[in-house]
């Protein structure tokens, strides 16, 4: 890999480093519902409990991240000579595919059982789908991608025909109950991009857009939005505010990456201060509202923001002071190739459910050997998607 003009090769590493490991994170805790007789730190905390567990804590890690890449991206774009426009359709398409892959999934979640395809091979032919559209091809423009994209396009429309979901009215076909994780980090990734793009940048910015954001939540749980609550839903916020929050934060950092050396005091500081602050304004406020992914409480939003910053450092402290970065190449698949280790999973389930496959013995899924047999699942997969990356079957939006 080699460095763009401008970005050292360690601060990517920095940044791929801690998406593999928060993706290999997630992997791992979804993978906790096979288990058995687990901690309860580990697993989501419920909706009317005040708390999180490590679960709570990756999905905003995620979105963190995604706002780490956001100026990097946009500046690459920039230094091609893409104009604010080209860039925009570019956001734009990125955003739809993954709102399409996020709808898509949230709905295989209640998927009828006497729907005419079996839910297992519907999720498959879906994986399917999604790659035929966004797979990497190396000729993009050849007539055989073409038709192989229209081909992607064609299966999901007939997946979305075929759909059927028992609710307490009968069976109806697809539709927006809420975006999924995809489309949760789509819909977080358009307003934070947007944000950067048209404001060229500017940290103030970037600060004051995560400063409205958390306000925007917070009043949110304050029930201070009922004038505009007859309007939400025609502009309506991501989480009200606490997806693109996490997004903005990891711009502020990824700013503050760029413009400072990680050698230099000032950053660290700063950082170390930025986070400091959102934790303790997480704390101070929890007894208002409590801390909960489940609700997306403005405590969570910032403790885990704070977090997330954190845990950046640690990646550029690895990486740029103690310059140790050959740990990497084991799991940079899943920073590299992150959305094909993330749908992965999906066709291992599909297919054990398929074939008729029992889980593995009890002892092997319970306790410390579980939690080990689903850390090794997540290593599994990133080997996976390694060797479909060498082949060059990978996603690309």
């Amino acid at each position: 890999m080699t460095a763009k003009p401008g970005v050292t090769l360690s601060r990517l590493i920095s940044i791929d480093a801690f998406r593999a490991i928060v993706m290999i994170l997630m992997i791992f805790v979804n993978d906790l519902w096979t288990l058995i007789d687990i901690p309860g730190w580990l697993e989501h905390v419920s909706a009317d409990a005040d708390g999180m567990g490590l679960a709570d804590v990756v999905f905003p890690a995620f979105l963190f991240i995604v706002g780490l890449s956001v100026p990097y991206a946009i500046e690459s774009r920039r230094k091609k000579g893409d104009t604010n426009t080209t860039v925009f359709f570019h956001i734009v398409a990125r955003t739809i595919a993954l709102l399409v892959m996020g709808l898509f999934l949230v709905n295989s979640e209640s998927y009828a059982d006497n729907a005419i395809l079996p839910k297992d091979v519907w999720m498959i032919l879906l994986v399917a789908a999604f790659f035929l559209i966004w797979m990497a091809y190396k000729n993009p423009e050849s007539l055989t991608v073409k038709l192989l994209r229209a081909g992607g396009v064609l299966l999901l429309a007939i997946l979305a025909a075929l759909y059927k979901t028992e609710t307490g009215n009968g069976i109806t076909a697809m539709g927006i109950h809420w975006w999924g994780i995809l489309g949760l980090i789509g819909w977080a990734y358009f307003i934070a991009s947007c944000v950067y793009l048209f404001s060229a940048g500017k940290p103030v910015i970037q600060v004051l857009a995560l400063v409205f954001f958390m306000l925007f939540s917070s009043a949110s749980f304050l029930d201070w939005l009922g004038p505009i609550e007859s309007i939400k839903k025609y502009v309506w916020i991501a989480g009200d505010g606490s997806m693109p929050a996490f997004s903005m934060a990891g711009i502020i950092t990824s700013i503050a990456y760029r413009n400072l050396s990680s050698a230099n005091k000032k950053f660290w500081i700063l950082m170390v201060l930025f986070a400091v602050v959102l934790i303790g304004f997480g704390l101070l406020t929890r007894p208002v509202w409590g801390i909960s992914k489940i609700r997306a409480t403005p405590s969570w939003t910032a403790i885990c923001s704070g977090i997330g910053i954190l845990g950046f450092l640690v990646m550029v402290y690895i990486s740029d002071i103690r310059k140790v970065a050959s740990w990497y190449n084991y799991i940079k698949p899943a920073g590299t190739s992150t959305l094909t280790c993330y749908l992965i999973p999906y066709i291992h389930y599909a297919l054990i459910g398929l074939l008729g496959l029992s889980q593995l013995p009890e002892v092997m899924r319970t306790g410390v050997p579980g939690l080990f047999k689903s850390l090794i699942y997540a290593l599994l997969i990133v080997s996976v998607t390694g060797l479909l990356e060498k082949r060059n079957i990978r996603l690309k939006i």
